[in-house]
């Protein structure tokens, strides 16, 4: 692609903001990797850690994942002895997912590395433009889209 069709993309939200991710989702990896995690792996363990002892379906839902999607990503969590998984005592139809020992530990050991990225990621951008960043994005997240439908012809 040359440079000259760059600016188009800046027209379109989606692809803006997936190259924004990509390049920040790369900046948390590489601070995250001297704990063996990626990015989405720290995610999904601080959200476990906040959630308590959090059914599935909750913590899907939290970060807008699918169930599928999710279990893809516990799947080493678990394999690693980070996470595991257990029915809900009162529905044993629910599935809920807590942190193990290990995995508190190699959460804390993350939150570390993730505490550096964060303060690298303010410095360059400024404390007052993430949070206004962050603002904007979580509002983004609550919002329910409907699926666009084409313009009718005439």
């Amino acid at each position: 692609m040359t440079k000259a069709a760059l600016p188009t993309l800046s027209l379109c939200n989606n692809a803006s903001l997936r190259r924004a991710g990509r390049r920040l989702g790369r900046f948390y990896d590489d601070a995250l990797a001297p704990s063996g995690l990626k990015g989405t792996q720290y995610g999904l363990l601080h959200q476990i850690h906040i959630g308590g002892e959090p059914a599935m379906g909750a913590v899907a839902e939290a970060l807008i994942m699918d169930l599928s999607a999710l279990g893809h990503t516990l799947k080493p969590l678990i394999r690693d002895g980070y996470v595991e998984t257990f029915a809900d005592e009162n529905d044993r139809r629910v599935k809920r997912v807590r942190l193990t020992q290990q995995g508190k530990v190699k959460l804390e050991e993350a939150i570390k590395l993730w505490n550096v990225a964060q303060q690298r990621f303010e410095a360059m951008v400024g404390e007052k433009r993430a949070a206004e960043m962050r603002a904007a994005l979580n509002e983004i997240a609550a919002l329910e889209f409907e699926t666009p439908t084409a313009a009718p012809s005439m």
